[in-house]
């Protein structure tokens, strides 16, 4: 089955390619990991200008949603630009609160969400830990076992990950209880795997685009490396599969079901990670060091794969229709 997106979404594309170009995100990226969110708060709220937030909100709260393909568009592109910040939480948080039987928490927080001026996380559970909860001013407490959703007071210490940019703290226990039934719990997953779905396959395609362009670079016995056989085979094995990943995440945001979104995102994921392998292998020494900026963009892939569930559990719930488990 194959995709294709209107004059409008490739504009939109187009426009946030452009943005995030002009931004030069790796800086952005290397001072958000060292807990300098200046230069990224700025970018987000360009991000949010850009309407990218308003996607998942109702119109009812300020936003244009839900838009499930245009928000799969915008997440491609700022997992192709390795945009750091709690993109997929805020998302979720809006799922979360236009979910609720309450109104009064989604009217209080859900526009300044839509308009940029606070960002979002979500820790699915008291013991779990958050994606920047240092720097997101919205910060949600699920516990399942009390079925309560809570808006936490304070985060704690900063905790090392596999991805320097993506910088995980616990939350403060108690705060303000926002809902005792949580009604669009299995919708907001669902939305968060498509937003990650759509990241990683923006991720792996910035993968393949620098590889390509280096093995081209490169040479070797006095030819460029991209003329062996054996690295036209690697890439190519690493197109086809982001080629079979994207029209199964645009065809998930079409349906939006859970078992559809739940293979689209452990095929995307695959497919990064892969690529990621890929590019590592065939920059050689210097795809290890943490001043090449590919290293951005293959931590975020791996960091990606089990975001929001890992390849086993997505494809449990593809095999048991949409099950979700948090």
């Amino acid at each position: 089955m194959r995709f294709l997106l209107d004059t409008e979404q490739r504009a939109f594309a187009g426009s946030l390619d452009a943005m995030l170009t002009a931004a030069d995100t790796p800086s952005v990226v290397r001072a958000w990991g060292r807990g300098e969110h200046g230069a990224g708060r700025a970018l987000w709220s360009r991000v949010a200008q850009a309407g990218v937030f308003a996607l998942a909100a109702p119109e009812a709260y300020e936003g244009v949603g839900p838009l499930p393909v245009d928000l799969a568009v915008a997440f491609v592109e700022l997992g192709r630009h390795a945009m750091p910040g709690p993109l997929v939480e805020t998302v979720t948080t809006s799922v979360l609160l236009a979910g609720l039987e309450d109104p009064g928490p989604a009217e209080r927080l859900l526009p300044a969400l839509v308009s940029g001026e606070a960002m979002a996380t979500v820790a699915p559970s008291p013991q779990s830990y958050a994606l920047d909860g240092d720097t997101a001013t919205t910060r949600l407490s699920l516990d399942l076992t009390a079925g309560e959703l809570r808006l936490a007071p304070g985060h704690g210490p900063v905790r090392p990950s596999l991805d320097p940019a993506r910088r995980l703290t616990p939350l403060a226990p108690g705060g303000e209880r926002l809902a005792t039934t949580l009604p669009g719990l299995a919708r907001a997953l669902t939305w968060a795997r498509l937003a990650v779905a759509a990241q990683a396959l923006g991720v792996g395609l910035a993968l393949l685009d620098r590889t390509v362009t280096y093995v081209k670079q490169r040479t070797q016995f006095g030819v460029p490396i991209g003329s062996f056989q054996a690295v036209k085979h690697r890439l190519a094995d690493a197109k086809v599969a982001l080629e079979f990943a994207r029209p199964l995440v645009f065809g998930a945001a079409v349906t939006l079901d859970a078992a559809d979104v739940a293979a689209a995102k452990v095929t995307a994921c695959e497919a990064a990670y892969a690529t990621a392998r890929t590019a590592l292998q065939l920059h050689g020494a210097i795809g290890y060091t943490a001043e090449y900026d590919l290293s951005l963009w293959l931590t975020k892939a791996r960091a990606l794969r089990t975001a929001w569930g890992g390849p086993a559990e997505c494809r449990s719930a593809v095999l048991s229709g949409g099950g979700h488990h948090w």
